[in-house]
């Protein structure tokens, strides 16, 4: 029997990725800061950044810690904002272990495209829970992820689990 794994929203990525239009429609995360918050994923806002969530992510609740305005040298960001970044990084933790119970979390700044930056020209701090097992076969020989949970829904537990 053939089992398929459906994930639609990854040809948006692919093609955009390979027609060049995903830069040519400006920047997300700057667009991030004036979308509503459930069209850009946008978990909170703060006075200098945005926390939201990855669209193409690493594991679910993988989130996305910018500064409002757009830089792209980590060494450019101002103090407030570094500082932001890394307060609103903590926070997203505790609201990703109250919605998540993750085992543990990566943290870390892609600066370069060579260095995996998607997006170089607006640097941004990555978030992303881990679980005990939660590496299997399906990256390793098929380079595919599964994702369990709709963006949509991921975004909605990690804003009402947010520390107040």
């Amino acid at each position: 029997m053939t089992r398929q794994l459906w994930a639609p929203w990854r040809l948006e990525y692919v093609q955009s990725a390979a027609d060049g239009s995903a830069e040519a429609g400006g920047c997300f995360l700057c667009r991030a800061a004036d979308e509503p918050d459930e069209a850009a994923l946008v978990v909170t806002r703060g006075d200098a950044a945005v926390v939201l969530l990855n669209r193409y992510p690493y594991a679910t609740g993988h989130l996305l810690v910018a500064p409002r305005r757009h830089v792209g040298a980590f060494g450019d960001l101002t103090d407030a904002e570094a500082l932001e970044i890394h307060r609103l990084a903590g926070a997203g933790m505790t609201a990703l272990a109250a919605a998540f119970s993750p085992d543990g979390y990566n943290l870390g700044w892609n600066v370069g495209r060579v260095a995996g930056a998607g997006l170089p020209g607006h640097a941004h701090l990555h978030v992303v829970p881990r679980w005990n097992g939660d590496h299997n076969f399906m990256p390793v020989l098929a380079d595919v992820k599964v994702m369990p949970e709709h963006l949509d829904l991921t975004r909605s537990k990690v804003a009402a689990a947010w520390p107040r």
